[in-house]
């Protein structure tokens, strides 16, 4: 006789069979999770940059020998090589043309990132890496170096995510290709910030010059003359002493200055450049801190800075002299050292508004703290251009006066408490709905800084092809550089019909 514990049926063992398997499943992945730090997951998103760049070179860099391989130059060729290249851009432009009716498509953006020596790439990552500690180093006006680094680190999650796994990348608006005539642009992945401050003035400049020489021997350069090329020079200062040479490329630009204090004419233009965003230096201020936050916005308007700046940023005194004392306006000194951001950032949640002036520059990182912060940015910058402008409505979010104005006496303050309950609400949800895009991340993520950036990228590709295609039939030296508008008739090869038009 059977005991009633001991069923041994067919479907009993089934069952335990199931049950074996299930757990033994749950036990090799409690394992892996525990002892594979390197396996990636998809909903963990990184936004520190510290954080991400540890992970990427630990975890991520040694495996990125890709399977795939590039035709990136590495040795000189003959000059035939820009001739070769346009013919099989020009080949597969023709078959997509006739092939697709809805040719040329904006999406996806197709790049070819140059597999550049790691001397301009990971060497300098890892000499942030090694160094990040010391940020007693300061630049002459005691910012700190590696907190300057971080606010123009563009160049590291772009190129980041470009170099990553395709099962790993989210982005649907670019892709990378592996074929130099596959691609619309071409990305250098040249760390021109951290080499400007990290290395010495000398080493600095040699560097750039020997990047220079290798972008411009690729033929890709030579047959565009660098227009579909795009390089990360997001710090003001960096890249400077070779600049002239790049001029006809992309460059990925914190504003376009048009004082002429940091560009000289014509390098810098919104047809040609892209302004991205610095990367904020507060945490964001989430969906509960938002909802937590306005019982605790006691402060009208709030400013913790530098007072005394040169060219533009000259406002901020004259601000600061008109500000200071007035009631619920907070404006002080300020270093971006850790302990000032955790300052700025409880000044920021603590506030309606916080005042954006121009610094040396036109921009600075200030308005996109505020704006992740959930604090109504109020720019005062009159040469400004905004990043994604082409996309995004800074109206929705920002408060924009002029610098005259904004320095009448009484004038600002009365101008902010004129705005009834409801716009400022309806600012602060804006403010909500676009902090997203001003938050780099790894991997990463739609509608954030990355993905906006191929999307205006992608508007530039027709005048890019239009350019690059006048410039190999219009005889050099009959036409000089000039807007849109004062474009002169152009001398092209001679046409034997010409004494009979005439």
């Amino acid at each position: 006789m059977v005991g009633k514990h001991q069923n041994h049926s067919p479907r009993f063992r089934s069952k335990s069979l199931i049950l074996t398997l299930s757990l033994f499943s749950f036990s090799l992945l409690v394992i892996l999770y525990t002892f594979s730090p390197s396996v990636s997951y998809p909903n963990q998103t990184e936004t520190s940059f510290v954080a991400s760049l540890e992970q990427f070179l630990i975890h991520k860099a040694p495996k990125l020998t890709s399977p795939f391989r590039d035709d990136t130059v590495r040795v000189e060729r003959d000059d035939d090589d820009p001739r070769r290249l346009e013919s099989m851009v020009s080949e597969r432009e023709n078959r997509l043309l006739n092939e697709d009716p809805g040719y040329p498509t904006e999406f996806p953006v197709k790049v070819y990132v140059y597999g550049m020596p790691k001397k301009f790439t990971f060497d300098l990552l890892w000499l942030f890496h090694n160094t990040y500690k010391e940020t007693s180093n300061a630049t002459s006006n005691g910012s700190p170096v590696h907190r300057l680094i971080e606010q123009h680190s563009i160049d590291y999650w772009l190129w980041a995510d470009l170099i990553s796994h395709e099962s790993e990348r989210r982005l649907k608006s670019v892709v990378r290709v592996h074929q130099q005539q596959d691609a619309d642009f071409f990305y250098v992945p040249f760390f021109t910030t951290i080499s400007f401050f990290l290395l010495e003035k000398q080493q600095c400049k040699s560097l750039y010059r020997e990047a220079l020489k290798w972008v411009t021997d690729q033929p890709a350069w030579k047959r565009s003359e660098g227009r579909d090329h795009i390089f990360p020079i997001h710090h003001p200062w960096s890249f400077k002493t070779v600049r002239k040479s790049v001029k006809n490329a992309i460059w990925l630009l914190p504003d376009l200055d048009s004082t002429g204090n940091w560009y000289k004419p014509g390098q810098v233009s919104l047809e040609k450049d892209l302004v991205l965003p610095y990367v904020p230096n507060v945490d964001r201020c989430d969906a509960k801190c938002l909802s937590e936050s306005p019982p605790m916005r006691t402060t009208l308007l709030f400013f913790r800075g530098r007072l005394k700046r040169n060219a533009g940023g000259k406002i901020r005194a004259k601000l600061g002299a008109e500000l200071s004392g007035v009631k619920d306006v907070i404006i002080t000194e300020g270093t971006a050292g850790e302990g000032g951001k955790l300052a700025a950032q409880d000044g920021m949640r603590r506030s309606l508004f916080c005042l954006c002036p121009a610094g040396d520059t036109p921009s600075s990182a200030r308005l996109f703290d505020a704006i992740v912060s959930g604090c109504i940015p109020v720019i005062v910058s009159d040469e400004l251009e905004l990043p994604f402008e082409g996309i995004l409505d800074y109206n929705k979010v920002a408060v924009i006066v002029s610098s005259s104005d904004a320095i009448q006496p009484g004038w600002l303050v009365n101008h902010l408490r004129s705005l009834i309950p409801s716009q400022v609400k309806e600012f602060q949800n804006s403010l909500a709905q676009y902090s997203r895009h001003f938050i780099y991340s790894s991997p990463a993520q739609p509608l954030g800084p990355e993905d906006l950036t191929w999307r205006m990228i992608a508007g530039k590709l027709v005048n890019i092809k239009l350019h690059t295609r006048r410039s190999q039939r219009v005889v050099k030296g009959s036409r000089s550089i000039c807007r849109c508008d004062c474009w002169r008739p152009n001398s092209t090869a001679s046409n034997p019909l010409s004494p009979l038009l005439s």
